[in-house]
Formats: structure tokens, sequence, C-alpha cells
């Protein structure tokens, strides 16, 4: 279900909400209800998006038999048929950090050769949708957002006596520091809109002009309070003050953007219980911060690894974990196919909003660069080769899809993330393991 609803259309075309039944063309007039009035006619911004599935692939059911344009839809790929033009299918890449499920997520956005050794030792690269983040930081009031439809664990071991970190994130600020993902969609909604209980750009000004007011106050105080103090202290009441000043910047852009009509959408209370009215609530939180350009960088985990989510919706009433380890079992595969089917059905309905989200001369689907898949191929003997990716989006015109692009010699997948950030714009020399860059345009016989 949506908890998104539009603002009254602009009234140059409220006709059509008065039960007029003359159908217009598209006109300049009728501007998006959530775009900015000022970028009407300015180019796009291209975004970045994980959408991470656990636990594996029922590969027989994943993988097409041929290369290039003519490759067939799988079972599993069917339900994104309708975009299958704006989608690689990529395989015969490797993880750089195969160790069990830890590996598959840890390395997933870093491409670490290698992590943790013991529950207390966590270690892995800078992930990059950090990277990206860092990038964006000035240009959005959030550098990125991590999610997740899972509560978090950020301590104790989870897999192969390694810290639950590798398994609950995907997001590396630094090799020794991992990024909680957010669950709750009403911390998400506050994250982005403050809590004035409402979208509304009234409630969102009056908040901001009370955090102004404080902040103010506090700068000065700080500038009053470091002439007193020695330079072991003035060092932390800088690195305050920088803290102090991140907030201010965000203010400056929230107001830079007070022009913004967005959809409606009232503070959530919480997670919903079921599975997919929170997934249907955090996607829609998802496509508002994009629409409304809070951030250009989402990381989403719609299940973490080890995930014990059962299906008794589509007739998968086992848990997801233990039926990944289908030991080739055709049956308990075909049970393991219709969970990773079901994903990419609810990836479509996303897709489907983006696709339907105008943006620029385009939609926010064509301007957006999406990697989805897992971080393990064959579950049942938690294999890190040939893993499951697509890359789905028109990536602001840097992406040729409708091909399955199959590598030889195990290229990994931190060559991948090297040449992703590439097509963002952010060319960088070297992700974790990586060796140079995975080639997305031109590959031998396609």
């Amino acid at each position: 279900m949506s908890f998104l609803t539009t603002k009254p259309l602009p009234r140059r075309t409220v006709l059509r909400g008065l039960g007029a039944t003359l159908a217009l063309p598209m006109l300049d007039a009728m501007v998006p209800a959530f775009s900015l009035r000022a970028r009407a006619a300015a180019a796009p911004v291209h975004r970045f998006q994980t959408f991470y599935v656990p636990n594996g692939m029922a590969m027989e059911h994943w993988l097409p038999k041929t290369e290039g344009a003519a490759f067939e839809l799988t079972p599993i790929l069917e339900p994104l048929a309708a975009y299958r033009s704006q989608m690689l299918v990529l395989s015969g890449i490797k993880a750089n950090w195969n160790y069990i499920h830890a590996g598959a997520s840890g390395s997933f956005l870093t491409g670490t050769a290698r992590g943790g050794r013991n529950e207390i030792e966590i270690v892995a690269d800078v992930s990059i949708d950090q990277l990206l983040a860092r990038h964006f930081a000035n240009e959005t009031q959030l550098p990125s957002l991590e999610l997740s439809m899972d509560v978090p664990a950020n301590a104790g071991a989870c897999t192969g006596n390694l810290s639950c970190v590798y398994t609950h994130t995907l997001s590396w600020r630094s090799p020794t520091q991992p990024l909680p993902m957010e669950w709750n969609p009403r911390a998400v909604f506050e994250r982005l809109f403050g809590d004035s209980g409402s979208t509304d750009w009234k409630a969102r000004e009056a908040r901001l002009r009370q955090r102004k007011s404080i902040l103010d106050s506090v700068t000065d105080k700080l500038a009053s309070l470091r002439r007193d103090l020695g330079a072991g202290d003035r060092t932390k009441i800088d690195e305050y003050s920088d803290a102090v000043r991140d907030v201010e910047r965000r203010i400056d852009k929230a107001e830079e953007q007070s022009d913004l009509e967005l959809p409606t959408l009232e503070q959530p209370q919480g997670a919903p219980p079921v599975f997919e009215d929170h997934l249907a609530l955090m996607l829609d939180l998802q496509l508002l911060a994009f629409q409304s350009d809070l951030t250009r960088v989402i990381s989403f985990m719609i299940g973490k690894e080890q995930s014990a989510r059962p299906y008794p919706q589509i007739g998968v009433p086992e848990a997801h974990h233990p039926l990944s380890h289908h030991n080739d079992v055709p049956e308990i595969i075909a049970h393991m196919s219709k969970i990773n089917r079901y994903h990419t059905q609810l990836f479509s309905q996303y897709l489907a909003k983006l696709g339907a989200t105008r943006d620029g001369d385009g939609s926010l689907l064509d301007h957006v660069t999406i990697l989805y898949g897992s971080g393990i191929s064959n579950s049942t003997r938690h294999s890190g080769d040939n893993l499951p990716l697509l890359v789905v989006g028109g990536g602001s015109g840097t992406i040729k899809g409708g091909r399955h692009l199959a590598y030889a010699n195990k290229p990994t997948m931190a060559n991948l993330l090297v040449t992703l950030m590439d097509k963002m714009g952010v060319p960088v020399e070297k992700i974790g393991g990586s060796t140079g860059k995975l080639p997305l345009d031109t590959l031998s016989g396609v």
C-alpha cells in the first residue's frame, strides 16, 4: 500500500479535478507537484541506490543461459520484464571477501578483501555509498540514507564468530566505522523532515526557524567559551563547532528548497507489523527522499544476511535462512526461488514508482543507477562465485541496458564498484581489493 498523496494540482490543470472529460496533452504548465520550480529546466542529477537481498539466490532460476541482448527472462527475473531495456544482468563476478554471510554483505559495497577474525575485531573498507555521500555532501541536506527492514544488531557474534555488524549493514564510513541501518520509518521520516509531524512546509519552516535560533545562540557561546580554554579543549570545541556548522548547512539547504511542494505524508508512528506495509512505507520514504533531492545516495537491505523471515503469503512458511541451505534438493530450491522471485516483484513495484515520477526531461528511473543483488550466489554452499547482480536504471545516460554480460576469469565485485563510481562521475583509482575497472559498455561478443 502507498502512503503518498499529492497536493492539489496547479490551477491551469484543475479542470481535471472538476470532472471534465477532455483529455489534455502534457503542457509545460503542468509542473510536477514535487519539483523545484527554480529547477524546472535544469539538468537532472544522478542518484545511486543499492537494493540488497540476503541469503543468496536459487541460481538455477536466476541466471540466463544466453548472453547479450537476446537473453531470456528467467523465472526470478520475469517480474522485471517492463524494465528490461534499463537493466543489465551481470554474471561471472566473484566476491572479494567470501566468508559465509559476513563476507557477503560486508564486502558488497566495500570490496574489502578481508574482515575481522573474531567478534570484537571490526575492519573492512570505505563503502562506495559513503564515498558518494562525501562527494554530494554539500549538494543535499543528507549525504546518504542507510536503511533496512530489520532491527540492527551492532554487538555480539552473528556468523562464524564474527561481529553482527557485518550481517546488518552495507555501509562503512571508514575501515573501522560501520554505519547502522535504520529500520523504523518514523526515525527515517524525522531524519528527512524533522519531528514537525508532516511534510507540510509551514510546519517544517517553523521547526527550522526554532533550530536556527538555537544554533545562533550556541555558536555565539562556543566562540566566547573557546577563548578561555586550553589547546586540547579548543580542539574538542572546534570539532563540536564543525558538527554545528554541518547542521547550519543543512538548515540553509532546506531554506533554499522552501518552494518545494511535496506529497503530503504524515509522520509514521512506527513500523507496521505487516511486512508489505512496512516495506511500502520504507520505499515511499526513499522515493520521497529522491524526489525532493534531500539525498542522492541510498543503501537499502530488504533483509539482513541470515534473515529468518518466512513468507507464508506466497506459500513459503519456512524461514528464509534455513531454507537457503537447500542441499540441492529440487523441491527446496523451488521454495527458495519463490522468495527470490517475490523480492524482484516487490522491487519492480518500486521501479514503477520511480518510472512514474517525472524528473527533468525524464523520470527518476532514468536518472538513477541501482545496484541490485546479493553477496552470495549458491546459498547452500555460501558461494561467492558468480554473484547474482543487476544494474538497473538509466544512469542519467551512462548505462546501456537490455543485456546480459557474462564475464570470464572471475573479475571481482570491487572492480564493478570502481566502474560504478566512474559512472557516477566520481572516479577513483581503487576500491577495496579492486584490480581495475569492469567493462559495462563494451564486452567482447555483446
